[in-house]
């Protein structure tokens, strides 16, 4: 089976089908898939969290989804900043779109990484990459990834709990924009805080 049959093959229907084969194993089921998502990226991490929230009901659903991601997340990022300098990951440093992205994060740390991956069809796999190859602090890269995770993996539970909904209560919608400025505004506010916290640090030592 080639990549193509196997993302065909990742429906909704499909993915409920499992997570209710596997019923007696939990919520184990709805937690590793958008973990594993994050190593292999072509994997529908969307299908994953509209089976959730369908399957578990949104708030469980959202949370499963959100761990998952967020943790599989962290693990790529740990790797890629662990042994990103090793040759077998030095191509990276060449790709000229990858060099752009890791100056961006540099010099802008929780911003760019926090909104994109506010958008549910970013390559996640390419942010959490270029965060571990950047010098972002490990914790300015962790706040990003659960605020922004927050925003997507919501977005995506929202709609596939209730499709409609987002046509007939447009409140609702209008609320996911206002999460995404607070969750900015508190995100600026804590890497301030680290960024003096570090700079102390430095002048310490």
């Amino acid at each position: 089976m080639d990549i193509t049959s196997l993302r065909e093959w990742f429906t909704i229907e499909n993915i409920m089908d499992v997570i209710h084969k596997y019923e007696s194993f939990g919520p184990i089921p709805g937690f590793f898939l958008p973990l594993i998502e994050a190593f292999l990226p072509f994997l529908p991490l969307f299908v994953f969290v509209m089976a959730n929230a369908s399957a578990f009901g949104l708030w469980w659903g959202f949370l499963l989804s959100w761990g998952g991601s967020v943790t599989g997340a962290f693990l790529v990022f740990l790797f890629v900043r662990n042994y990103g300098q090793r040759k077998v990951l030095s191509f990276l440093h060449k790709h000229s779109q990858v060099q752009r992205l890791m100056d961006w994060v540099d010099r802008h740390g929780f911003g760019p990484v926090f909104l994109l991956l506010c958008f549910p069809f970013t390559p996640s796999a390419v942010v959490n990459i270029v965060a571990g190859l950047s010098n972002i602090s490990i914790r300015q890269y962790l706040l990003a990834v659960m605020a922004g995770k927050v925003v997507m993996i919501f977005s995506i539970s929202f709609i596939g709990y209730d499709l409609f909904a987002l046509i007939k209560q447009p409140v609702r919608t209008a609320i996911l924009g206002g999460v995404i400025f607070i969750l900015w505004a508190a995100g600026k506010q804590v890497e301030r805080y680290f960024n003096k916290k570090e700079g102390k640090e430095r002048e310490r030592g």
